[in-house]
């Protein structure tokens, strides 16, 4: 049975660049509460026409010249996202257009920040069981169009961006997607969430008054989850790999916010050097924040052959997991 390596990784973030300087002329915060609280400087924002497709696009273009594989290769597209550019068709089927994947099935996964690592897992099943062998995973979002720019607990938070990965078929001992797990829990369902323009509160006037199409989270109950959540999730991992915390060689997490991965990291006893950081150059960008964390340490040259890296994310539902690879 084949397994799943990733042959190739890509990223795209907007050229406008929003610091926290630039915040404190639109809400009452200021840049050090903001990095000691999340560790964010700065994030990227779409330009005015730029969406979600777009950015997929260039992300997916970008993993596909890495690797040395032409979009007419490509047999199945899996983008993870809450910000499609349309409720439907599918954010995947505008990026299969507009790279040409003509040969590749394509269709969007909502699992919120842990939607690439969903999407992740859904592709290596594809894989593993031969309907295909060349699979791209992106995870983009432009949240700055579900943000509430009146919100100071909310706004410093998020950023636009996208991330893929091209994973491929193999026969390599020992190499690949060597387990994963995936958790929900959906009593927590109120905690994290846009909860307008559903069909449980469809777009109305009021609605709309209310910025019920906007992203809303209760900060506090998120953090609290998230740091008890991921370390269980990544030893869970391990274990069905057969490893431990001291086999692995990098981390690459969600970049929600860097007290949450310096908790995480902390309560699995790994160092945190260990863990490719770059929130303070992007915020929280949701599904787009694992693989474009990924692309930047493969592009740094950290990632070597033979490397045990631990993938964890969490985000709205509340959906969480963690995946572990051989590189």
């Amino acid at each position: 049975m084949p397994t799943s390596v990733i042959l190739g990784t890509g990223a795209y973030a907007p050229l406008k660049v929003l610091t926290n300087a630039d915040l404190e002329k639109m809400v009452a915060t200021n840049g050090p509460w903001i990095v000691s609280r999340t560790g964010i400087r700065e994030r990227h924002i779409a330009a005015e026409g730029e969406t979600t497709s777009d950015m997929a696009a260039a992300a997916a273009r970008r993993a596909l010249e890495f690797a040395g594989v032409d979009a007419s290769e490509i047999d199945l597209i899996i983008v993870a996202t809450v910000t499609g550019d349309t409720s439907t068709p599918s954010c995947a089927a505008f990026v299969q257009a507009k790279i040409g994947a003509w040969n590749a099935f394509a269709f969007d996964v909502s699992a919120a920040c842990a939607g690439s690592l969903y999407g992740l897992v859904i592709a290596d099943q594809f894989i593993r069981n031969g309907v295909a062998r060349r699979v791209l995973v992106i995870g983009a979002e432009t949240l700055s169009r579900v943000v509430d720019w009146t919100n100071r607990e909310t706004c410093v938070l998020f950023g636009d961006a996208a991330g893929a990965m091209l994973l491929c078929a193999s026969e390599a001992p020992g190499r690949g997607l060597l387990a994963a797990k995936l958790r929900t829990d959906g009593s927590m369902t109120e905690i994290l969430g846009i909860y307008g323009g559903g069909s449980r509160r469809p777009f109305s006037q009021e609605m709309l008054a209310d910025n019920g199409h906007k992203i809303k989270m209760r900060g506090r109950e998120v953090y609290k989850a998230a740091a008890r959540l991921l370390p269980e999730v990544v030893r869970e991992a391990l274990e069905q790999a057969g490893l431990e915390a001291a086999d692995v060689t990098h981390v690459i997490a969600h970049q929600a916010n860097l007290r949450i991965i310096e908790s995480a990291m902390e309560t699995l006893g790994v160092p945190l050097e260990k863990c490719w950081i770059n929130i303070d150059r992007y915020g929280n960008t949701s599904s787009a924040s694992m693989p474009i964390t990924l692309d930047e340490a493969n592009r740094a040259g950290r990632l070597k052959q033979g490397d045990v890296i631990a993938m964890m994310a969490i985000g709205a539902g509340m959906t969480w997991g963690s995946a572990i690879l051989r590189w």
